[in-house]
Formats: C-alpha cells, structure tokens, sequence
C-alpha cells in the first residue's frame, strides 16, 4: 500500500474504532437511563397500585359496614318475613334510604344495590337497570366467595362491580341465613386517574387475577399482545405491537393477586434520545467525511510531489541524462519548511550536481582523448630521434670520431631516460648513471672548465630515489655557477647516511645566494632562466613519495659555495615495489 491509501486507511480506522467506544459508551448511557426509567415506572406502579388497593380496601369495609349494619340486617330480615305487599314497599323504602346514606359519602361509589332473596332490587345512586342475568350472576358471585367481597366487571361505562352476601348476624345465634346480595358500582377509572399522579406520558394498565382487563376500557395493547407481557419473565421491555412500539414496566400485588402495567408509547418516550443518536450518526458522518477529505488532501499533498520525484528518477534510472530538466526544475530555494520541501531541494541539487559531472567528465574526456593522440605523436617522434641518433653514432664510430660517438650515446640514454614512465624510483646507481650521461654531454661544451666528482658509498648503490631527481640538480649548479664565470667550476655529489635517511648533497663553487634570494626562491618569486624540471617539482615529488618530513635544503655563501641537499628516507630496492 502507498502512503496515501495508509494513512486514508489509519484515518478511517481510527474514526470508527473512535466511533466504535463513543457507541458502546453511549448505549451503556442508554441502558443506564432505561433501567431509571424502569425504577421511576416501578416507582409508579407500587404508588398507584398500593393507592388503588388501599381504595378498594376501603370499599371493601364499606360493603361490610352495609352488610353489618342493624337497620339493613333488621329491614332485610323483616322483609323476608313479611307478606303483605305495602309492607314490603315500606321496608324496600327504608332500605333504599340506608343505604343511600352510606353511598352518598363515597366518592368512588358509583351505585349500590340490595338484592333480596325475592330477587327485588334496592338501588342508591346511579339508577341503571341491571338484567336479570347480570342479577343472577352477581347472586352466583355473592355466594361463592361466601360472605367475603368479591369483584366483577359489569355495566354501563367501564366499571368495577363489588358483591358480598348479606347474612343474618344479629340474634345471639349467628345463623347466618342468607338475606340477599349487597352489589356496588366502583368507577376504577376515577380511582386509577385519581391515583395515578406521575404516570407522565404513559397509561395504566389493570389486569385482574383472571386476566381479565379492568382498566382502561380501551387499552393501548390487544387481547393476545396483554398476554404476551403477562407471560413475559423481564420485569421491563420495549416490544413492537400493533399500534407501535412501546416500554412496559409491570408489578404483580400479593394482595389482589392483580398485575399492574406503566405502558409508554416507545416513539413518545425516547423521541429525545431517537434525536440524539440521529444527530450522534449525523455528526459523526460529517466528520468522517470531512476527515476522509482532509486526510486525502494531506495524503496528496505529501504523495504527489514524491510520486513526481519517483517519476523524475526513473527516468534518470532508465539513463535518460540528456532530458532532465534543469530549467524546469526552477530555482532551488535557499531554505525549506517540510521534509519534501528538502528532499526537493535536495533532489534538485542533486541533479544539477550530476549535469555539472557531466559536463566536466565531458571535457575532462575530450582531454584525455587530446592527450593519448599527442601521446601517440609524441611516441614517433622518440622513435625517429632514437634512430638518427643511432645512425650519428654509426658514422661517428665508422670515421672515428670516439668522442662524437660518447656523446651521442650519452645523449640517447639521457632521453631514454627522461621520456620513459614505467619507473618512478630508481636505484641511486641508476640516477648517477643519467647525471653522468648529462655531465658527458656539458663536458664536450665546457671541457675542463667542469670539474664534476661523486662521492657514494657503495652500500648505498640500491638506495631507492625518484628519478631526475640529481639531473636538474646539476643542470641548475652548471647554468648558475658555471656558465657566469671564465674559471673553472667543481660541482660534486656527496652521499652519505644521516638520522636514518640519505643525505645528498649538490655542492658548487659558485656565485651562491643571499638568504633574502633563497627566501624569494622558495616562494616562487623569482622567475628562473631554465625551462627543465624546477627545485619546487623535485621538492613536491620527494613530499609526495616519502611524506612530508623529507625534501630539499639549501645552503648557500654569497662569492663563495652553493649546497643544495636531499634528505631522503633509505629504502633499498628490494624493499618496495617499484
């Protein structure tokens, strides 16, 4: 992968392994907030559930206030015995009037009627007719819960019906002989509203022991979606329904045996939180994308001036010198801000480095080209001068003419000498031998006027030296001490051993030099009459070879002598790899 698809790929990873903790983050927020609005829902239904209980309670102890009570026990037992007609009236009038005296107080007490044994009916309140087999059925109730209050739905409006059996209590006997049914009309609705304070957005829900729906009369949930929640174990949970989705909590009382539900439409109850994450989503869209585009402009900006070196550098790779470019490239900034600032700078340099190679190893090229064909000329020409010399000294020795001949053999192996590169030190046997051949050539000129000696141990012979190193030493004592003068000049080579090394000593009678001369010298101040090998070459070559604590001395007395001596280290010929 390229820089950058990696850092697209770092960038998108790290926004969703980010998205990823706020996500867990936020639903364990979200989990946290449904178990509180669980607690506040259970909180809820314990307080109305216990406040409606509490009511029915109460109902319950008004039933068997009016079951107990003297007047209706003694009316409805009179009642019983009694035959005629107006007499019953009366009594059923008396009766209705007790028991509008306890139903007139109660709130919650819709209607109360006595049912006797002759099945007349004695009502309080709300005057509603009750069918016959609604009449029967609540008889049937009274009996099977023997004595006790039980409760049944029925009626007009949504409605709790009460029943108790009114038995005879009041002789000392306790017969307990049945004297009719006490039945009331509770609106569980009224109770429920009344109850029900901080039920907020949500509906409550009542669920008799018989499953059986006792509030509302028009429930959020149908018949098999209650029956669902009811054999549900989770003490809360959000499920999708007919009429949409919704958070039910519910709790079960231990003392009616009923199940008591807290019913919030999920979109009304978590419209907030829905919001919230929408937004979350949104958000966190916007900066991926955002980040996705700032990443690749980044990425690009690093990547396309790199992909534009790579390009540059394969065609250099591929030996495409000759279209680099230079000019284009521009002006190589002085300073740079960014790493690929630099290596741009740095590439640039690095090309117009290479050009400017180019065009020097171009001329340097056309040098050497230059060189090894003079060199070739200058080889014909050696060639020719060695074999006139041949021929001169032929006809020299054919006519006799002995010292004809001397010097042109010393002549051609001076040149020899000179010309040829194969050795850069020679035996100081050897070296001798080249002074000698020059000083046989100056002496046909000079005659007696040189006296030339050599002095040389001869266990110094193998002793290693740069060649033409004592030549021009000669050449420079016959031009300068000789040549001036009419009387005769003795130049001597003196060789000895000195602190490990070879001193060699050029020594001359000459006019010699002043110590501000030799300073001058030394310089390269003053300008010399020959065009041979100069005293600074010689010393250059010795440095060179033998390291810069060897070289030359000179010595000199104006009108009086001229010593220039050579310190060289002493290596012998099998010594070193000449």
């Amino acid at each position: 992968m390229g820089i950058h698809n990696k850092m697209i790929g770092l960038i998108s990873l790290l926004l969703l392994v980010s998205f990823a903790i706020y996500i867990t983050v936020l639903q364990s927020m979200f989990n946290i907030y449904d178990e509180q609005i669980y607690e506040k829902s259970s909180q809820v239904l314990t307080m109305s559930s216990v406040g409606i209980e509490n009511q029915l309670k109460e109902m319950d102890e008004l039933s068997f206030k009016v079951v107990s009570d003297e007047q209706i026990q003694k009316y409805l037992t009179q009642l019983k015995n009694e035959s005629s007609g107006y007499e019953k009236l009366v009594l059923k009038k008396k009766i209705t009037n007790r028991i509008i005296a306890f139903a007139g107080s109660e709130k919650y007490v819709y209607s109360m009627m006595v049912i006797d044994n002759d099945k007349n009916v004695m009502v309080a309140g709300n005057r509603e007719g009750i069918p016959e087999s609604l009449q029967n059925e609540l008889i049937s109730l009274g009996e099977q819960y023997n004595g006790s209050n039980g409760w049944m739905l029925g009626g007009r409006g949504f409605s709790l019906l009460g029943v108790r059996q009114i038995r005879s209590f009041t002789d000392s006997t306790f017969t307990l002989e049945n004297l009719g049914t006490l039945a009331f009309r509770v609106r569980i609705d009224r109770i429920v509203d009344d109850q029900v304070q901080d039920a907020g957005n949500g509906d409550q829900l009542i669920i008799s022991d018989g499953k059986d729906i006792l509030y509302p009369e028009k429930p959020l949930l149908t018949g098999n979606e209650v029956l669902t929640e009811m054999n549900s174990t989770e003490p809360y949970s959000i499920e999708s329904y007919e009429h949409g989705r919704y958070f039910t909590a519910k709790y079960r009382s231990s003392n009616t045996d009923w199940t008591y539900f807290h019913i919030t439409p999920f979109d009304r109850m978590f419209e907030r939180i829905t919001f919230i994450k929408s937004i979350v989503m949104i958000i966190f869209i916007f900066i991926f994308v955002v980040a996705i585009l700032c990443g690749t402009k980044l990425s690009r900006s690093i990547t396309r001036p790199i992909e534009r070196l790579i390009k540059k550098m394969r065609d250099m790779e591929k030996g495409d010198l000759d279209n680099l470019e230079e000019l284009a490239l521009g002006a190589v900034p002085l300073s740079v801000k960014s790493e690929v600032g630099l290596l741009h700078r740095t590439f640039k340099m690095m090309i117009q480095r290479i050009r400017e190679l180019i065009n020097e190893n171009y001329t340097k090229q056309l040098l050497i080209r230059e060189t090894e064909l003079k060199a070739l000329q200058a080889q014909i020409n050696p060639h020719f001068l060695y074999n006139t010399l041949e021929s001169i000294n032929w006809l020299a020795k054919t006519n006799k003419q002995d010292q004809i001949s001397t010097m042109v053999e010393s002549l051609g192996f001076l040149l020899r000498s000179s010309i040829s590169f194969s050795e850069q030190l020679i035996p100081l046997k050897r070296e001798m031998d080249i002074v000698w051949s020059y000083v046989t050539i100056q002496r046909t000129r000079f005659e007696e006027r040189l006296d030339f000696s050599v002095d040389m141990p001869t266990s110094l012979e193998n002793a290693l030296i740069p060649k033409l190193t004592l030549q021009p030493l000669v050449e420079n004592a016959i031009h300068y001490a000789l040549e001036p003068r009419i009387e005769p000049c003795r130049i001597r080579i003196i060789v000895s051993e000195k602190d490990g090394g070879i001193l060699i000593s050029v020594q001359d009678d000459g006019a010699g030099m002043d110590s501000e001369f030799l300073t001058q010298l030394f310089g390269g101040k003053v300008k010399t009459r020959g065009q041979g090998i100069g005293l600074s070459n010689i010393e250059e070559r010795i440095k060179l070879t033998f390291g810069n604590e060897w070289g030359i001395h000179i010595e000199s007395e104006p009108n009086t002598k001229t010593s220039i001596q050579v310190h060289i280290p002493f290596v012998k010929g099998e010594d070193i790899d000449v």
